[in-house]
């Protein structure tokens, strides 16, 4: 009998060939903790974050103080998303490539989460069109090393932190294929944007494809439900080509520069 669900999911495919060979399953259930998971456990002592968590948060301030200094010169930038388990030899490894250096080209900074598949494809990109390719590289239970691609790299204990980076520094969001970490900065994208919680930006998911049962359930399902408004489903873009993705970014930032320039003169 084949192995079903995270376990099947595991071995294929394979990471890239400069980053070391996993099985998640396997990371998941090592004995080594993560100071997310410290931070967010609640084993111990009851008075235990007296001598542990107030302490942490000079920690978490300090990534904060070493993301916001690295980053600082970055003023326009396009945060890239996508599965670290995407070969070089698939299509949207090289998609991912051409649509950063489409990007790079036009003047963008590309920002990633620093590891293989997708990401390791989009700084490739930024760096063969000659702009800034930024890695944000996350402490794992695995070993996660910055792909060879990136010119600058901040390592971050805590996802909040790196987060926080991606949307900061982010004119736009393309999301490729990939798994549950995709899908969280997906959502948490589109929940920031229709909370008003950050201004209305590109938001391109990349393979028509590859995401259509999710458009299709947020439609008939979620829609239909009135779980969220009709408005919502135009927060973002759909493609299938890395001209279309650029000209998206493109198109919606310098009508966003435009109506500040407006805005501006006004004041």
């Amino acid at each position: 009998m084949k192995p079903r669900g995270s376990r099947q999911a595991a071995r294929t495919p394979s990471p890239p060939r400069d980053l070391p060979r996993f099985r998640p399953d396997d990371a998941i259930r090592t004995p080594r903790l993560t100071e997310d998971e410290k931070l967010l456990g609640n084993a111990g002592a009851p008075d235990d974050f007296v001598r542990t968590d107030p302490w942490r948060v000079l920690r978490i301030m300090s990534e904060f103080v070493d993301g916001f200094d690295t980053l600082a010169a970055v003023d326009r930038a396009v945060t890239v998303f996508g599965s670290a388990r995407t070969s070089t030899s698939d299509p949207y490894y090289a998609a991912a490539c051409e649509t950063a250096r489409l990007l790079a080209t036009a003047g963008f900074a590309v920002i990633t989460g620093g590891g293989g598949g997708i990401m390791e494809a989009a700084n490739k990109g930024a760096r063969l069109g000659g702009g800034r390719s930024i890695g944000c590289n996350i402490e794992l239970p695995f070993e996660q090393r910055a792909n060879a691609y990136c010119d600058t790299v901040v390592n971050f204990r805590y996802f909040f932190v790196r987060k926080t980076m991606f949307v900061k520094y982010a004119q736009a969001t393309l999301i490729f294929p990939g798994g549950l970490g995709t899908l969280d900065e997906l959502f948490e994208a589109l929940t920031l944007i229709a909370t008003g919680k950050v201004h209305r930006h590109p938001v391109v998911l990349f393979g028509s494809a590859y995401w259509k049962g999710l458009l299709v359930w947020l439609k008939e399902q979620v829609l239909a439900d009135g779980k969220i408004s009709p408005g919502d489903l135009d927060l973002f873009t759909v493609v299938d080509t890395p001209r279309a993705a650029a000209a998206v970014v493109l198109g919606t930032t310098k009508a966003a520069s435009g109506q500040a320039l407006r805005r501006s003169r006004r004041a």
